[in-house]
């Protein structure tokens, strides 16, 4: 037995005015300071407060959000009581919203501690997610991805409460998006895409959303690089993608490219999409040389077998995320991040055990044994094919 979950997706042209429909008498936003000074969450204000609410303002959230920030938004939830949360922004932002929302519900809990394992018996408030890039996903997950800025490390965690109640894909949010911005979250969707398919908690719900997923960023992240100011069909895309993604993974999970990157990312402060797509392809040629893969099925609805019947079809699609990776300006190995092969030496023992105890490993189809982790960053570092 198994179970799909999603929140109430509107999508398209228009969907913030949904916001209009909301009942309650409080919601509290929670962003960060960039897309406040834009305005992003003035526009949002105005929506709620045609619903009739009052509305407080957290927009004190950091790239990749830390366990101290999230206690900080807890601290005003409890003060203000609101009926709903509105997180706005990126997977940071999101995954803020989302840690916040546990722990307003189970102050018991530490952050660490929100788990499946726990029912979180959501009773004060609900959630609204209003992604305004296009990768992360988290408006359709349970999971919350979390720093601990101490130990230099992240933390995933989730429950299925946590899943928001109302996801809004508005896509004209993501028109000003820089070109590497779109490219490390259009890159993240991909990678959760692939490690959906792959996983082994895969199904047929979560493989029809991965492929098509895969589909549209192939597709359309070059556009939404290269002329995502004007081109509008781009941005709607990819916006879907990564809302498809994100359900796909959400009920699937991810991965190994997701548990180095974790690692990597937290270790060095390298952005989350950037760092999983860099491992991307080392993931899937490592899990290739097991015999246990799926990618060639991938390849085959992509159309990239040219073909090629024989098992060589998975190559086909190694090579396509990371000539797209090129395409896009993405690093395809640690060196060209200027991280030295004495800064990674030095943090190797670390991020080999950051990786094995992610979460994200438990569903990859190839586990690593002995000292494959460390051969994983070391080949990433130099940029050489997998070939163990």
């Amino acid at each position: 037995m198994w179970f799909f979950t999603s929140p109430h997706i509107i999508f398209g042209e228009d969907a913030l005015e949904h916001l209009e429909q909301l009942p309650g008498k409080r919601a509290f936003i929670v962003t960060d300071a960039v897309l406040d000074g834009l305005g992003f969450t003035e526009r949002i204000r105005r929506h709620l407060h045609a619903a009739g609410m009052e509305v407080q303002l957290f927009a004190q959230v950091e790239p990749d959000p830390s366990i101290q920030t999230v206690r900080r938004g807890v601290e005003m939830l409890n003060a203000f009581q609101p009926e709903w949360i509105v997180g706005l922004g990126g997977g940071s932002c999101l995954d803020a919203a989302k840690g916040m929302w546990a722990l307003y519900e189970r102050p018991d809990l530490a952050p660490e501690e929100i788990s499946p394992v726990y029912d979180l018996n959501i009773s004060k408030a609900r959630m609204v997610a209003i992604p305004t890039t296009s990768g992360t996903g988290s408006e359709a997950t349970m999971f919350v991805v979390l720093s601990d800025p101490e130990q230099r490390r992240k933390i995933a965690v989730g429950n299925r409460e946590l899943i928001p109640t109302l996801a809004l894909i508005d896509p004209s949010l993501t028109s000003q998006l820089p070109p590497r911005i779109t490219a490390d979250t259009g890159l993240d969707a991909l990678t959760h895409a692939i490690e959906a398919y792959a996983a082994n908690f895969h199904n047929d719900y979560s493989d029809a959303l991965a492929l098509k997923a895969a589909e549209l960023v192939f597709g359309y992240l070059p556009r939404a690089y290269g002329a995502g100011q004007t081109d509008s069909q781009a941005r709607e895309k990819m916006a879907n993608a990564a809302t498809l993604a994100g359900l796909a993974f959400g009920n699937a999970f991810v991965g190994l490219a997701h548990a180095l990157g974790h690692s990597f990312g937290g270790y060095f402060n390298i952005p989350h999409g950037r760092a999983v797509a860099l491992f991307l392809p080392y993931v899937m040629e490592y899990t290739v040389n097991g015999g246990n893969s799926r990618y060639g099925e991938i390849a085959r609805h992509l159309r990239l077998n040219e073909g090629d019947e024989d098992s060589s079809v998975e190559h086909h699609l190694i090579e396509a995320v990371r000539g797209l990776e090129r395409q896009v300006g993405q690093p395809t190995s640690i060196v060209e991040l200027g991280i030295s092969a004495t800064q990674l030496e030095d943090g190797l023992e670390t991020l080999c055990a950051h990786a094995l105890t992610d979460s994200s490993i438990l569903a990859a189809p190839r586990m690593p044994a002995g000292d494959e982790l460390e051969k994983l960053f070391l080949y990433a570092f130099a940029g050489k094919e997998v070939d163990f």
